[in-house]
């Protein structure tokens, strides 16, 4: 690789993907030269699969990109959309499930509609922002505790059970399957454990979850073995599924409710068509494939073992998300990035101050099917001549141009 000049200069890029047929992997051109990325939540590698893209083709040209014209209360509603929901609820074994037109909207809604002013609300802190921006629309009150602390939750669950024996309202507690950031697992199981000393519903946030976690890749509280004790599960479709869209599953009556009190469903369209077709195809493959999930975990465990081998920081993560934790600064960091993209070829996330701690730098990388060990070699390699090229302070020397 040729020598980091002293000055890099930064541009929003142009990205394109590849649309050879048959064509999935893990690369696309940037500023005009191709890259090969750990930035795509692409995990089960479905998002240029030649069997989904006839099935979005020929949903579209069947369907159009308008149908259904309206919400699913109204004239939104069809047999393809029920019997995906049908199949979702068996999958993740719920009784029912209910699509949702958009992830992050989902959950703000279903938050919002789950609850009242009497309820309270018990939390993660390190939450998704649509948990966070939807607790922030409760009118009651809400508890946070600590990241995956259960000592911290157990305090948390008493003052809201002290809360509610005022308000004569119910908790509900609110974490993730996988936080998308360290990769770390929910506590899932442990907080379920809880339900013997504290009355509350579960609701979960599965979103790098499902498709990817448990034997089957019904999720993660299929891999801790707590699927009863989670209430509420939601899952969306742009990560395993590579799509559009969410659903939520639960109990019948939960469900129903949801399905006719969700102002994001109810005043919002529904879930076009050809993207309803597309999934179902999406979904089928997800289950009649494994070999999918175990190259996911394949490459996902080569990745981080290498990482660690060579002295890298990957945090706690026990998943397929993939942090490398650096100390830098802000234009340290930014210079690393530029040196990984403009002289090895690779793109991948950056996270900085003030999403993380002063002087810490966070790369995330996201494995997928698609990947292959070549990459996970070469991505190594460039990861040790950045890491030491970060050491010997060379970023730090820079100036970096923007433009």
């Amino acid at each position: 690789m040729g020598p980091l000049g002293q000055h890099l200069s930064w541009s929003h890029g142009y990205f394109s993907f590849p649309r050879l047929e048959g064509e999935i992997a893990p690369r696309m051109m940037f500023n005009g030269k191709e890259h090969l990325v750990w930035s795509l939540n692409n995990y089960l590698g479905l998002a240029n699969d030649p069997e989904v893209r006839k099935a979005d083709a020929e949903g579209a040209a069947e369907f159009g990109m308008a149908y259904p014209m309206g919400a699913r209360m109204m004239s939104g509603n069809s047999k393809y959309h029920e019997a995906l929901e049908q199949d979702l609820a068996a999958f993740v074994k719920k009784d029912d499930a209910f699509l949702l037109n958009y992830g992050y909207q989902g959950m703000l809604s279903i938050i919002d509609t789950l609850v009242d002013r009497n309820d309270v609300i018990v939390y993660d802190a390190e939450s998704h922002a649509c948990i966070i921006d939807g607790v922030r629309l409760h009118m009651g009150k809400r508890f946070v505790y600590k990241h995956n602390d259960i000592e911290s939750c157990d305090k948390q669950l008493e003052r809201a059970t002290k809360l509610i024996e005022q308000t004569g309202g119910g908790i509900l507690l609110i974490t993730e399957g996988v936080f998308g950031m360290s990769g770390a697992q929910g506590k899932l199981k442990e907080i379920v454990a809880l339900k013997n000393k504290y009355d509350f519903r579960l609701l979960i946030d599965d979103a790098h979850g499902f498709g990817t976690m448990g034997q089957t890749g019904a999720g993660t509280h299929e891999a801790q073995d707590c699927i009863e004790g989670v209430d509420i599960y939601f899952g969306t479709f742009a990560k395993s599924m590579a799509g559009i869209g969410a659903f939520v599953a639960s109990t019948e009556e939960i469900v129903n409710y949801l399905r006719y009190n969700m102002r994001s469903q109810t005043f919002a369209k529904a879930l076009p068509m050809p993207m309803v077709v597309g999934l179902k195809k999406r979904f089928e493959l997800l289950k009649s494939k494994p070999e999918l999930r175990n190259n996911l975990w394949t490459i996902a465990t080569a990745l981080q073992a290498g990482l660690r081998e060579r002295g890298f920081d990957t945090g706690v993560t026990n998943t397929m998300v993939t942090p490398v934790f650096l100390q830098g600064d802000l234009n340290e960091a930014t210079a690393l990035t530029m040196d990984l993209r403009k002289n090895y070829g690779i793109f991948c996330s950056i996270v900085v101050y003030p999403v993380i701690p002063k002087g810490l730098i966070q790369l995330r990388l996201i494995p997928t099917a698609s990947h292959s060990l070549a990459d996970v070699e070469l991505t190594l390699s460039a990861f040790t001549e950045v890491g030491e090229k970060l050491k010997a302070g060379t970023y730090k020397e820079l100036k970096m141009a923007f433009a």
